[in-house]
């Protein structure tokens, strides 16, 4: 019975090298490739502390496996090494874990400042905002500064609003505000790699550029309530025009009061 835990313990390094060996082609991390350049620095960040992740898990796995082996195979009369207390133990685990938590965060400043520093945003993002994400309980709801404004931090009275679609430029970096109006929610943008929480009081910017016309997902990846499981949405990528065009009838369907003149009225 005493070996039977050692072989236990060496079993799940071997389990872990084989998933890790055949999780990324079947998108078992993540639903598919990263669709911008963002979110490939983003999923190597995440690749690198996953391996270093498998690693240290492989190596304390067979480091147990190996101790308890020994203590199974070793004669009953032989010695123990008592190791209780060792200083040099000790700075071993202190300092290793140290390093690496310090490589970490030197590696990864680059790409966090990118994406989260405002002064390092592109210049396409700082004229303004494209629309504003606010998340509510359920729901996303999206506001656009009419046709020929800009956005504003405060509701205006031309402003356009729809829920749970938000339409975006392809082709050039954009920006949204995001912000919450009740509890804290989590813009989760899965195939762009992009998480960012939605705190209230805050306006919190995020900005990506997706190269590629198409649909992405929107998820809400904070729990925030009995709703949260519905609280999906998609970003729209289109041309400029399609966007334009999308934004003139959103413009007509906002404003549109119900009432027709009849023919031959001079109404």
């Amino acid at each position: 019975m005493k070996k039977f835990w050692a072989l236990f313990f060496f079993f799940w390094p071997l389990v872990a090298i084989y998933v890790c060996w055949i999780a990324r082609d079947r998108n078992w991390w993540f639903p598919g490739e990263a669709m911008t350049e963002m979110g490939e620095r983003i999923e190597g960040l995440f690749y690198l502390i996953l391996g270093i992740v498998t690693v240290v898990f492989i190596g304390t796995q067979a480091a147990l496996g190996y101790v308890l082996w020994k203590g199974a195979t070793n004669a009953e009369d032989r010695k123990a090494v008592f190791s209780h207390g060792s200083h040099s133990l000790e700075l071993i685990w202190t300092i290793v874990p140290s390093f690496v938590l310090v490589f970490i965060a030197l590696y990864q400043m680059d790409v966090w400042a990118e994406y989260r520093v405002q002064t390092f945003y592109p210049e396409e993002t700082k004229s303004g905002s494209v629309a504003e994400l606010m998340a509510r309980q359920f729901e996303w709801r999206i506001r656009y500064p009419a046709p020929g404004q800009k956005m504003t931090d405060e509701p205006s009275a031309d402003d356009l609003y729809w829920v749970n679609e938000l339409h975006v430029p392809t082709g050039r970096p954009v920006k949204i505000n995001l912000r919450t109006q009740d509890v804290q929610h989590a813009f989760f943008a899965p195939q762009l790699r992009l998480k960012q929480d939605a705190v209230a009081g805050l306006i919190i910017p995020v900005w990506f550029e997706i190269p590629e016309a198409g649909e992405y997902d929107i998820v809400c990846a904070e729990l925030c309530g009995w709703g949260h499981y519905k609280m999906r949405a998609k970003i729209v990528a289109e041309s400029e025009s399609s966007l334009a065009a999308y934004m003139e009838k959103l413009r007509q369907d906002q404003n549109e009061d119900g009432f027709k003149a009849e023919e031959g009225s001079d109404e």
